[in-house]
């Protein structure tokens, strides 16, 4: 199973069971759980920055009053008018790891305004989600089999980013009715060792989620995808560019 945690940062799992994966193509290992709490593994990536980028046009930019603004100013434009931004405002996390990178903005033209901007910033965290699939993919390989992605975190609560993920995913983007699941799941694991529950099936047997399902063409989520890849390798040149320069 597959999910990803929209916070600050971006956080996104696989749980491999009882096998420890080999972490390549800038994943990590780490440490899961099973239904009843016992040892599991799972295939992380760490992105750095997710809704802290929506935060940045907040407090920093001052362009929104509050995160909730960014879903009216997405659909208030059909595209971002090929502006993307990568959001590297601490360096690049998963799959990239550029310590050196920094935010960039690319394709701004006079026409660009705040909305385009907004959108861009809420598109990047849909484009980074693809960029570690694909590397989990490659870690993996032909066995990998993506049918759905279970997402949660403050940042799912805005219904265009989910089916913007959805699109740019090709598969069914799956949110719970509480999108607070690390609280969630702190106190499912302490209700295990306390008998309330006898496994997760029972815990989990309530909620309830919401599907997101693509309707993007193929076509269309490459042709973002690549724009968006250029904008990535932009923001990584200027780090190496630069320690070439010294």
């Amino acid at each position: 199973m597959f999910k990803n945690t929209y916070g600050t940062g971006a956080f996104f799992l696989l749980n491999t069971g009882q096998e420890r994966p080999t972490a390549t193509n800038g994943m990590l290992t780490t440490v899961a759980c099973d239904a009843r709490g016992g040892t599991a593994y799972a295939l992380e990536a760490a992105i750095f920055i997710a809704g802290a980028a929506v935060q940045w046009l907040r407090d920093g930019l001052g362009i929104i009053g509050q995160a909730s603004e960014t879903e009216a100013l997405a659909r208030s434009v059909d595209s971002t008018g090929g502006v993307y931004f990568v959001p590297a405002l601490t360096g690049l996390g998963a799959p990239h790891w550029e310590a050196d990178a920094r935010g960039t903005i690319v394709g701004l033209t006079r026409g660009s305004n705040r909305a385009h901007v907004a959108r861009a910033t809420l598109e990047a965290m849909a484009y980074g989600t693809a960029d570690v699939l694909d590397s989990m993919r490659r870690s993996v390989g032909p066995a990998l089999n993506f049918e759905r992605l279970r997402v949660d975190g403050g940042a799912t609560t805005n219904d265009w980013l989910m089916q913007f993920q959805a699109d740019i995913l090709g598969v069914p983007v799956e949110r719970p009715d509480m999108v607070e699941t690390t609280a969630l799941g702190a106190a499912g694991l302490a209700g295990l060792a306390a008998g309330v529950w006898k496994d997760t099936n029972e815990f989990l047997a309530t909620r309830r989620f919401t599907s997101f399902t693509p309707a993007m063409t193929r076509g269309d989520s490459s042709s973002l995808m690549s724009g968006w890849h250029r904008a990535v390798n932009a923001a990584v040149h200027w780090a190496r560019d630069r320690e070439a320069a010294q």
